[in-house]
């Protein structure tokens, strides 16, 4: 599941190249267009990051890179694309945390997402947070130790909306309900906006979801933040404790993630450039000021065997949480 942006995001997408010294030391690869995969409609987070990402990695490997639109099955049709495509570097794809989410939710997959994917550089990153309703009535949720104080004295009585059974928001809250030994009733809704209308009319005492897509919602009062799942606090809600914090956990960390990923199998002389360009695109300033204004952070790992083995490190986590909450696999 990607979360909404705001709508200015849609507007100005094309950046200045980055990397003029790339026009003068062309590579053998490569040698044409890349395509550029990602499993989401067009206008959401994940085809904006990448049609942030594709001008200015264009600019640097001197060849156009094309954003192909592939939604659908949260992302694992654009996944299946990425594992069958020619292992040479000319098809890659944004990938995003719903693909750990689906190597962990459904029962069989086209593609085998450890084996057929290979996570290359990651891009940026964001917390998600643990929203209240706007308050004023004796029933409102006062902060987060009253969360956990009352879902304790009362298991399941208090309920949770997310946008979906087996959505990341749907796991994220089954995480934290781990983490902090309480239960609540999970409200699976159609879409966010559903989720946020339900706690303002104190429906339900809880939403997840990733910050960008509701710090409209904070900042007009219509929902209170309670924690975010990041270890550190964000920028964006710095007056608003960790889950980490409030639990005395400082390994929780969850976060909605991007990264570039290749098919398994391409050659590493074809991903070093790859890992190199996204990281020299995702540093420059221009992108870092692009990123803020999305609510994201640039997030880079130095090699990327560190970003696969973060990735195959999701797969497994996340498949904890499903096999402990008894989700049934789809």
């Amino acid at each position: 599941m990607t979360p909404a942006l705001p709508r200015r995001a849609l507007l100005g997408t094309a950046l200045l190249p980055l990397a003029a010294h790339a026009q003068t030391a062309r590579r053998a690869w490569p040698e044409r267009p890349i395509r550029f995969l990602q499993g989401f409609a067009a206008g959401g987070a994940t085809d904006i990051i990448a049609r942030l990402l594709a001008p200015a990695m264009a600019a640097e490997f001197g060849q156009p890179v094309v954003v192909e639109n592939r939604p659908g099955a949260g992302g694992t049709l654009a996944a299946e694309a990425l594992a069958r495509a020619p292992k040479d570097g000319h098809t890659l794809m944004l990938i995003n945390n719903g693909f750990a989410v689906s190597a962990a939710l459904y029962r069989r997959l086209p593609y085998d997402p450890v084996a057929d994917v290979e996570p290359v550089s990651m891009v940026c990153s964001v917390g998600l947070v643990l929203l209240a309703g706007p308050g004023g009535t004796s029933d409102a949720v006062a902060d987060f130790a009253d969360l956990r104080r009352r879902a304790l004295a009362s298991p399941e009585r208090l309920n949770v909306a997310t946008v979906g059974v087996g959505s990341t928001q749907h796991l994220v809250a089954e995480a934290v309900q781990s983490a902090g030994n309480f239960r609540l009733t999970h409200v699976p809704y159609r879409g966010t906006p559903a989720a946020l209308i339900a706690l303002r009319n104190a429906e339900v005492q809880l939403v997840v979801e990733p910050i960008s897509a509701v710090l409209g919602q904070i900042r007009d009062g219509g929902a209170r933040p309670l924690a975010v799942t990041s270890r550190e606090r964000s920028p964006l809600l710095p007056g608003v404790p960790t889950v980490a914090e409030l639990l005395g956990q400082p390994e929780f960390d969850i976060q909605t993630w991007y990264a570039v990923a290749a098919p398994a199998g391409t050659p590493a002389e074809v991903i070093a450039p790859i890992d190199e360009v996204t990281r020299s695109v995702t540093a420059a300033p221009e992108m870092r000021a692009r990123l803020a204004e999305l609510g994201l952070a640039p997030r880079s790992l130095q090699r990327p065997a560190d970003v696969r083995a973060a990735v195959h490190a999701e797969i497994a986590r996340w498949t904890r949480v499903v096999e402990t909450a008894r989700i049934e696999q789809q």
